[in-house]
């Protein structure tokens, strides 16, 4: 998944803000908390002021990815 997202990552830019966790990265242990992190990969879906509009767990296509991002732009 990490091509296709990295992809989406740059097609993109300027638009949407990615920001990765690593489960293993204790410095990311309070955002994992506040957002209920308990697999990989997860996805979560903020709005500009850090609100929780969508989470995903497992494996999302290209084209879920690109109607949340057009459904939310």
């Amino acid at each position: 998944m990490a091509p296709m997202v990295h992809g989406l990552e740059e097609e993109y830019s300027g638009k949407v803000k990615f920001t990765y966790l690593d489960a293993d990265d204790h410095r990311t242990d309070v955002f994992q908390q506040t957002l209920g992190f308990y697999y990989q990969p997860e996805f979560y879906f903020l709005d500009a002021s850090g609100n929780l509009i969508k989470k995903l767990v497992g494996f999302i296509s290209e084209d879920e990815f690109r109607s949340l991002f057009e459904e939310n732009l």
